[in-house]
Formats: C-alpha cells, structure tokens, sequence
C-alpha cells in the first residue's frame, strides 16, 4: 500500500512526509483492517511533525479517518466487512485506570494517539480495534466525515467544557477546521456567537454561517463574552480573550501545543473577578459516538478542500499558512 511516512521531526516548509510502499497491516484479534477513502488534515499533525507534540518514529500521521471495512480479525463481532467507518484521535486505552472506569479515557496513562503512537490515515489501509471504530451516518460523504472526527468531535467537546448556558454568549478565537463547525453546533443551540479571526476571508464564512460579529484577535466585540474556546496557535491570544471575557467567565484551550508561549497574564487584570482557564485533552470514544449522530441531525456539512495523498506536504503547508477555507482532506481514490 501507499503511504506518507514521518521519519524525523523537520519544519513543515521542508516537505517532511515520504510516500513509500509498505505491507499492508494485518487486523489481530479484535481489530479490523479499513481501506481508506478519506483522511483529514489536522493542526495536530503540524505540531508532531514540527516536534511540539512527540510521535513514535517512524509513524503514518492521520487521525480523521473514513473508510470501508476490508476484513476482520478473530473475536470482532460487531463490525461487518463493508461498513463504513471512522477512527478519531483516540485510537485505543486501557479500560481499566479509574479514568477510564469514569469514563475519562482521555486522561488515561496508557492512551495512545492515532496518527501518533499508532500509525494513522495518511495511507491507503489501517487497522484499529472494533472498539475505537464509530459508524458514519449516510448523510454525509467521504470527504465530509472526515473532519467531524477531529475538528467536530474535539470542538464538540471543547463547547461542553466551556460550560455555556442558555443566553450566554460565545466567543471564537480562530476560524479554521474546528471552529466552523463548532459555530453550526452552537447556533443550533441557539447561542450568540462572536468570531475573531485575522482572515477577512475567514470573517466571511464565519458571517455565512450565524456569526452575530466578527472581527480581529485583537478587537473588542459589542458585548463580553460569557464564554470563549481558542483555537489559535499562538500564545498572544491567551490575554486577549481573557480581556473580553465577562466576570465568571471561562476560556477553553483547544490547541494541544502552541507555536509562541503565553506571555505573563496581570492576575489583576486578567484573571480576577473568577475568570477560568481550562484545557482539552485528547477525546473520549463518547464524545464521538454523541457527535456523529449530531452532526447528522442539524445537519453540520465541513467545508472541505480535497487533495490527493500524493499533495499531503502541499495541504499541511497551506494548513500552516492559513490557507485552508473549512478543512483539508486527502482523498486515496
């Protein structure tokens, strides 16, 4: 099978990923093998291959995945040959630490990242336990599904944990892969939303898509925010919307690693008055299961841009420079 490799942490600019012929693996008990159809492109791949995030060399990087189920290995039982299948960021945990009896499997000590600590989508086959596999709804194709894995899910997740209530208004910093869909699930919900964003083709989208305003990291929205998720991936962005945001307030940190670091937050003028800091980390299969369906329902349809797996250097390239509109999407056909 086809495959772009990771083998050493480089800049993105120097086009690090190595399309090279492999075996194709084979599904040991419980697992499945899926042929793959689509793959997204994530932040997170930027931030493996650059080094903020550390992968298990050499690695196949990808983890928003849809595909086909081609075969079974002994003891899978609830997958058949033929379905159509996703695999997300959290490609398999222990089941037994208290996090994940809690159902916080992402917080488990033996969590493993697709894409990371197990090789991902950037290929023509993977293969994943039954368990960490989730059904794709007919609604939506290929190419669709795929960033519902990772930018829907995590942004999913990321819009529970902001704690928003009925009235409130929301505030998002950023406006790439995540964000557009979390603001279709947000005004589903009938919430306010506020997007800051430095691409004016960016506001636009955002404006098409229910935005109440836009405007530039920096800027000051009609109203504070009761909430805010920051989707950026840099550190400046930190004390910015930790000025806008109302007394009681919450800012939820998406992004895993930050290119620039956080510069000192004035505790008097910043985190005073009760405001909150609060981090994602990875997701849980339930934060999928709960989304997939949603996302049908509303429905949520990604922006996509496609590109051949050939072109994944020139899509994490444009990714990095902010050039992608909605999400990128490798397609293997």
């Amino acid at each position: 099978m086809k495959a772009q490799i990771l083998k050493k942490i480089s800049p993105v600019e120097s086009r690090p990923l190595e399309l090279i012929d492999i075996p194709i693996p084979q599904p040991r008990a419980g697992e499945i093998l899926v042929r793959i159809s689509a793959c997204g492109v994530c932040h997170t791949e930027l931030d493996e291959i650059e080094g903020r995030l550390k992968p298990e060399l050499p690695v196949i990087l990808g983890h928003e995945i849809v595909g086909r189920v081609e075969s079974l290995g002994s003891e899978v039982t609830k997958l058949k040959i033929g379905a159509r299948v996703g695999v997300a960021w959290i490609h398999s945990a222990c089941g037994k630490c208290r996090f994940c009896k809690e159902g916080n499997e992402n917080l488990c000590s033996e969590f493993e990242g697709t894409g990371c600590q197990a090789n991902g989508g950037y290929a023509e086959y993977t293969v994943v336990s039954e368990d960490f596999a989730y059904l794709i709804p007919d609604r939506f194709t290929d190419s669709q599904a795929a960033p519902l894995l990772c930018a829907g899910a995590i942004g999913y997740r990321d819009l529970r944990l902001s704690g928003i209530k009925p009235g409130q208004t929301l505030g998002l910093f950023g406006f790439g892969a995540s964000a557009h869909i979390v603001i279709q699930v947000a005004k589903y919900w009938g919430y306010e939303v506020y997007v800051f964003t430095r691409s004016e083709e960016h506001r636009n989208l955002a404006k098409q898509l229910g935005a109440t305003w836009t405007g530039g990291v920096g800027d000051e929205p009609p109203q504070k925010l009761d909430c805010a998720i920051d989707f950026t991936p840099v550190g400046e962005t930190v004390p910015n919307a930790l000025r806008v945001l109302e007394k009681g307030g919450r800012l939820v940190m998406a992004v895993i690693r930050k290119r620039t670091p956080i510069p000192p937050l004035d505790y008097a003028q910043l985190l005073w008055d009760e405001k909150e800091l609060k981090s994602v980390a990875n997701i849980t299969r339930k934060d999928a299961q709960d989304f997939l369906p949603l996302a049908a329902e509303i429905p949520i349809i990604p922006e996509v841009q496609e590109f051949k797996l050939e072109e994944a250097n020139e899509a994490l390239l444009l990714l990095k420079q902010g050039n992608i509109q909605g999400a990128a999407v490798l397609r293997m056909d």
